[in-house]
Formats: structure tokens, C-alpha cells, sequence
């Protein structure tokens, strides 16, 4: 068995190479995939040359910009410009890590791709092969695999699946490893210092004007700059001088309005979401269900009720419609709704779709 480690230069994927490396002797292979320019001092290929060189382990630089920008970066801006909040990591995981890098480890004759991904991959007696969460809890990214096809899932190795942060560093210096980039990567890694409307203004992407804002009795107090500056659930920066503070309730594209209300109108009791993948079949699924519809969010108890399409795999058709056992702030239009079982186990994926 080959096992093929993409290699990103942070510490957790050198983790993963050099503990698979100590496990596999001779049978572990690394790959960086270049996904868009870098500053001499941040390009961590040399310093993944050197490793690599040390271990013994051969190294392939994969360049996959093209790639990148025409299935993760262009679809992120048009969807801000539609007014969404679109959730790239997501879809890299889906399309790129597990899409396009899985593709090329075959390529380069590998029978698995391995990366630092805090997920453990276990077998269970009613759903077989499932995704599950990570020991570490603080680091746990299943949410962000849900929308991975499991006959992807399946050829992936996760060495950090029973692995806490505080352990990786102390292992890599236990095993005398320099981390090419020790510093942690950024919330969307395409976006420079996380400003989302600085980049996509530099993109030249044509953003929709300003409109009312707008109460939700009807009261026009304001003027938004633009549907895409805003979230659901945004309190600051709404330059809105009221009796009480207000929030982004939602959207109403039709109107190009932005709907305000108070703390009490915020909570909302459903959502539902689209563009669905099965982890396990629905009819496998336990009574007990709980859903996340954002990353630091803890998953919480919902019915999920399946309408239209198929149900295995990504179906463009079929929704998911989630009724929360208690009402939950309100979930934006491009995020990932995740539905897991008690322990922590994956079920399914969807991007939230429809405002109330």
C-alpha cells in the first residue's frame, strides 16, 4: 500500500507525513499542490524539500492554480454577489483535497491520500464505513467534510483522528522537525488578513449597490451598502442608531433590501438546505438527530425531514428541511447545515438555502 500525504507546510500535515512515514517505511509519498501565488518568505516548498530530503520521503509540487480559482475562488464571489455567505472550505475539501488531490496521489500511484484533517474515519455496525468526529474537540473538522462523497471518504487516511494540537507540536519537536510554516492558517486561506470585501473588490467582481435598510414591521431606518457586506445574525457595523440594538434578521433580494429586527426577533426555528450529500443512507439514520449550521456552533437537537430527489449523494433536487428542537440564531444562505447522530458521527451535508 502507497499512501500519498498532501503536505501543506503547517505543522499538522507534517505531522501526518512523519508519523505515517514511522509507521510505513518505503511506502509514504508527499505532495504540495500550489493553489495560488505566495511571497518568497511564505512559500514553504523549500523548507518541505529539506524535510522531505531528511526523510526519505520523495516530494511532488503539484500546480493546481487553475484549477483553484475556476472551482473555488470564482464560485465564492458570485456567490457574495448573490448576496450569500458562501463557505469555500467546504467545497475545497469536497472538489479540491478530496476532488482533485485525491485524483492526483492515483496518479502518482498511490492507493491513499492522507492529509491533517482533525477527523477519524471508524466503522460502525448500522451506518459501516462512517466519518466521524475528532478526539480533539477544539479542532474537531468533520462539519467541514459533510459535504465530501463517502466513496471519496473512503481512501482517505486521517492521522490526527485520536491526536490533539498540544500533541503535534510536541511530537514534531520531540522528532526534531522544523514546521516550514509555523504559523496557523487563516480563516479562508485566498483571502489576505481575512478581508473578504477588500478581495473581492481587487477581483473587480461587480457588486450590487446599497438599498433600505429595513425593520420588520416595514420601517425604513437606514441604508445599507450592499447586501454582500452583510450576514445573518451581524450586529456590528450596521451604522443604525435605534432604541434597542439591531441585528440582520435576512435578506429580500427581490426588494434589495436588508432586514433588521431586535434580539427577541432573531432566533429562528428551521432552515433548510440543498445541494445534499449522504454520508449514510436516510434510512439508516437513528431517531435522535443534531445539526450544526456553522463551524463553532455545538450541534443541536433537530428534525430533519428529506423532500424530493434521490437520496445518495450530492442531489441538486432534494432539501433538507430542519426544524430546531429550540430556536437557534439564524443560519445564512451559502453556509453548510451538517447533521450528525449523538455520538458524533456524520450523516449528511447541505447548503442552507432558504431564508424564512
Amino acid at each position: 500500500m502507497t499512501i500519498a500525504v498532501a503536505v501543506s507546510g503547517g505543522a499538522d500535515s507534517l505531522y501526518a507525513l512523519a508519523s505515517l512515514h514511522r509507521q510505513y517505511p518505503g511506502q509514504v509519498l508527499a505532495f504540495h499542490a500550489r493553489l495560488q501565488d505566495a511571497p518568497p518568505e511564505d512559500d514553504p516548498v523549500p523548507g518541505l524539500e529539506r524535510l522531505c530530503a531528511d526523510m526519505g520521503v520523495p516530494l511532488h509540487v503539484l500546480d493546481l492554480h487553475e484549477a483553484f480559482s475556476r472551482r473555488i475562488i470564482k464560485p465564492f464571489a458570485e456567490s457574495y454577489a448573490h448576496g450569500e455567505t458562501p463557505n469555500p472550505c467546504v467545497r475545497c475539501n469536497a472538489l479540491v483535497k478530496f476532488g482533485l488531490w485525491l485524483d492526483e496521489a492515483r496518479r502518482l500511484g498511490a492507493d491513499k491520500l492522507a492529509t491533517g484533517h482533525y477527523v477519524s474515519l471508524v466503522e460502525h455496525p448500522r451506518y459501516g464505513f462512517s466519518l466521524r468526529q475528532g478526539a480533539d474537540e477544539t479542532k474537531d473538522q468533520s462539519y467541514f467534510l459533510a459535504l465530501t462523497p463517502m466513496n471519496r471518504l473512503r481512501d482517505a487516511v486521517f492521522p490526527l483522528a485520536d491526536v490533539r494540537k498540544s500533541d503535534v507540536r510536541a511530537a514534531l519537536a520531540e522528532w526534531g522537525l522544523p514546521v516550514p510554516i509555523p504559523r496557523e492558517s487563516q480563516e479562508i486561506c485566498f483571502v489576505p488578513d481575512d478581508d473578504y470585501r477588500g478581495f473581492l473588490k481587487a477581483m473587480g467582481v461587480r457588486l450590487p449597490s446599497g438599498g433600505p435598510m429595513v425593520l420588520m414591521d416595514g420601517h425604513v431606518v437606514g441604508r445599507h451598502g450592499g447586501l454582500w457586506q452583510y450576514t445573518e445574525g451581524q450586529r456590528r457595523g450596521l451604522g443604525v442608531s435605534w432604541t434597542e440594538p439591531l441585528y440582520v434578521i435576512g435578506k429580500d433580494r427581490s426588494r434589495n433590501a436588508l432586514l433588521l429586527g431586535t434580539a427577541a426577533e432573531l432566533p429562528v426555528n428551521a432552515c433548510a438546505a440543498g445541494e445534499l450529500n449522504f454520508l449514510v443512507p436516510p434510512d439508516r439514520w437513528p431517531h435522535e438527530l443534531r445539526v450544526r449550521t456553522r463551524y463553532r456552533q455545538k450541534a443541536v437537537p433537530a428534525d430533519v425531514r428529506l423532500v424530493g430527489g434521490g437520496e445518495s449523494g450530492m442531489d441538486a433536487t432534494a432539501r433538507m428541511l430542519i426544524r430546531f428542537h429550540q430556536p437557534q440564531l439564524p443560519s445564512a444562505p451559502g453556509q453548510l447545515a451538517a447533521v450528525f447522530d449523538e455520538h458524533g458521527h456524520v450523516l449528511a451535508g447541505g447548503i442552507v438555502c432558504k431564508e424564512r
